[in-house]
């Protein structure tokens, strides 16, 4: 039973939660897990770039000096990539770098993530986190409470909310180690990058309705 002890905003203890089995505590499959994180890296590149091959630069139609009796290697045109201003060799070219994985190899590689952060002792559940106005410095101020609650040493957090709440997301922005997504958007990437996972009680029970 994956259990879990319920924080307020402050760090103080307020509750138990039970979150789902079928999420937190399901059986890891690394290769799974491995292939969702080189598909979520592999799609982010644009694929733009380009060169141009010798066939593809100006010039060099005609060989540059005669093949013998000059002195000199013989050459047989200005467009050899061993010259100045010639093409490049296997020069790269646009390309789709995109990965595919179907549903169930998603979901089994979100499972495997959240299982691995939970028997890590690294989630980290807050009963509500709300803000008046976007506070950088109240976030900061959740996210010492939690360490200082916990007594962990955690570096970056990845902090899950229900929903798309502006106030929470912009009083986050600003804090290079702390990243903000929602029930919709996780991702087995960002999950294995940041050192905590601290989640909204309404998030979970979200997550284990949603992935289940």
């Amino acid at each position: 039973m994956a259990l879990a002890k319920v924080l307020n905003m402050k760090g103080e203890k307020v509750g138990q939660i039970e979150l789902a089995d079928s999420v937190f505590q399901t059986e890891i499959n690394e290769h799974v897990l491995h292939l969702a994180v080189v598909a979520q890296l592999a799609n982010k590149r644009q694929g733009t770039q380009s060169a141009l091959t010798r066939a593809e630069v100006s010039g060099g139609g005609r060989k540059p000096w005669r093949q013998k009796d000059t002195g000199r290697a013989r050459q047989g045109s200005i467009r050899s990539p061993q010259w100045k201003g010639g093409g490049v060799v296997f020069a790269p070219k646009p390309r789709d770098y995109s990965i595919r994985l179907n549903k169930k190899e998603r979901r089994l590689a979100l499972k495997s993530a959240l299982t691995a952060k939970y028997n890590d002792y690294n989630v980290f559940v807050l009963d509500e986190l709300k803000f008046d106005a976007p506070k950088t410095k109240e976030m900061a101020g959740v996210i010492e409470a939690i360490k200082k609650a916990t007594e962990s040493t955690f570096k970056k957090a990845l902090v899950v909310i229900d929903d798309n709440d502006k106030n929470v997301v912009l009083s986050a922005r600003n804090i290079p180690t702390v990243k903000t997504a929602s029930v919709g958007t996780l991702n087995p990437y960002d999950i294995l990058k940041y050192d905590a996972f601290v989640v909204t009680k309404s998030a979970a029970e979200k997550i284990g309705e949603v992935y289940a």
